[in-house]
């Protein structure tokens, strides 16, 4: 089955006030998929959403993660059965190095204890291979990291937990140029035919490396537009206004409708 993320009339709310209104969105294995649209559209909710925030409540609709209902599994279920996300600010917690955490989701994703020597050297490859100090392995997660420190952290965390689905939330904002191609590169290094990428960004710059397959607009709530890489560059170029004026449109209509 290729079908990896299915996602059908989906509505959620943070406190009251309700973010997504009806999304829809199929991912499949071996697919990159963009998401972007303008502040306040629902990008990181959806993101949120799936993972099952508890500071987001879902009022209907069913996200399905390779065929099985994932709607009321924990965080760390969802986690478990391969859904990994990039935040847009990786918090930092003192206690524990980056090195444990990643020993300890490594044990909890494959249910068996890891060997430390050769995940100590799968770490050192992957962050040589993202530019990035291997020192900062050792300590505290995040702790005293700047914020291209944080992003590779949690690219380098996505290589080795491999997971099947990546969902990475704003991962190149505010990010330099070097930076963002580390995060592009490693992105490249984990995308398989047998994995799927969600990246949500307003930076086209990070997609200039990246075989993106399908770009969608979300606006106010919904996916209203759908396509290749080319919507990417017609974003870039003009803007989100014409789905805009499209949306207020719509919105027009169905209210003299009722």
């Amino acid at each position: 089955m290729n079908k990896l993320l299915e996602i059908k009339d989906l509505h959620a709310t943070a406190g009251e006030k309700e973010i997504l209104k009806g999304l829809n969105i199929t991912v499949n294995k071996g697919e990159i998929h963009v998401i972007m649209g303008p502040n306040g559209a629902g990008k990181s909710t959806l993101a949120n959403v799936i993972l099952n925030n508890p500071e987001y409540k879902k009022t209907s609709g069913e996200i399905d993660f390779e065929g099985e209902n994932i709607n009321n599994l924990s965080t760390d279920k969802i986690a478990q059965k391969g859904i990994f996300m990039s935040f847009q600010s990786p918090e930092e917690i003192p206690g524990i190095s980056s090195f444990n955490f990643l020993k300890v989701a490594k044990n909890k994703i494959e249910n068996k204890p890891v060997k430390v020597f050769e995940l100590k050297d799968t770490v050192n490859k992957f962050a040589e291979e993202l530019n990035m100090n291997s020192k900062l392995i050792e300590r505290n997660l995040n702790v005293g990291f700047s914020g291209g420190e944080k992003k590779k952290n949690e690219i380098l965390q996505m290589l080795v937990l491999n997971p099947k689905l990546a969902i990475l939330d704003e991962t190149d904002s505010g990010l330099d140029i070097d930076a963002v191609k580390a995060v592009s590169k490693g992105i490249n290094m984990y995308a398989s035919k047998e994995n799927a990428v969600i990246i949500i960004t307003h930076n086209m710059r990070i997609l200039e490396d990246l075989k993106v397959g399908y770009a969608h607009i979300l606006m106010d709530g919904k996916i209203v537009k759908t396509g290749s890489a080319e919507l990417v560059k017609e974003i870039e170029e003009n803007g989100f206004s014409k789905y805009k004026e499209a949306g207020i449109k719509n919105e027009n209509t169905s209210r003299r409708s009722k």
